[in-house]
């Protein structure tokens, strides 16, 4: 199986651009973000809060978290509820970033996140891919953006589903996650060694070719 890793800070694209080259590849994309923000919901849901780290570990044997890969791409359920629409408000982002700074957490979900690597070729972007996740991929990308650009798209995405936050809001929440998630003690979101960097901030279909261009030149050997 081929497995292609991209991570990258919030707002840089992962998603749009592992949904993009997953289609062209015939490839399933597992967007890993919205395992934690699933997590993140469901501490909500209970009533718990995202800091306190006992009495989330202690909710996590209740968590069902399933994935489905259907026609029209992955679909995320908790206790067999999709809750997709649910977990992409800003709100679910904070609970999202706090828990995945848990250990346990990330421990609960490491096997499900390989489990679906080993069984396929897959494109599955996060923060901790190419580090932690899949640090044998056979490509690792890490996608940066201009942090205006990242502030103003997640502003646009927010906006579409009703939340009206500034765009001053956004920058600042954006800000506070990736100091969370780069400076966490375990897997931080860091660049693997061996990650190609890849700007994001222009024309996406360039962005693309490019990213195509890479996998095609480092998988020649499995076709």
């Amino acid at each position: 199986m081929i497995n292609i890793a991209i991570d990258g800070p919030s707002g840089a694209g992962k998603s749009t651009l592992a949904k993009a080259l997953a289609k062209e590849l015939g490839y399933i994309h597992t967007d890993t973000g919205a395992l934690y923000r699933t997590v993140g919901l469901a501490v909500r849901r209970a009533g718990i809060s995202p800091d306190d780290k006992e009495a989330v570990i202690a909710l996590l044997p209740s968590v069902r978290i399933s994935l489905r890969y259907e026609a029209d791409g992955q679909k995320i359920y908790l206790d067999g509820e999709d809750v997709g629409a649910l977990i992409r408000t800003n709100d679910i982002s904070s609970y999202a970033s706090k828990v995945s700074a848990i250990p346990e957490v990330r421990a609960f979900l490491l096997e499900l996140q390989r489990g679906i690597a080993r069984e396929n070729n897959v494109i599955m972007d996060g923060r901790d891919i190419g580090t932690v996740i899949l640090p044998d991929a056979e490509v690792k990308f890490f996608i940066t953006v201009s942090d205006e650009e990242r502030a103003r798209r997640r502003h646009r995405e927010l906006a579409a589903r009703g939340e009206s936050l500034s765009l001053e809001e956004v920058r600042r929440t954006m800000a506070e996650r990736d100091k969370s998630d780069s400076t966490r003690e375990i897997a931080p979101a860091v660049p693997a060694p061996d990650a190609v960097f890849l700007d994001n901030t222009g024309d996406f279909t360039e962005t693309v070719s490019r990213a195509l261009a890479i996998i095609r030149s480092k998988t020649e050997r499995h076709e």
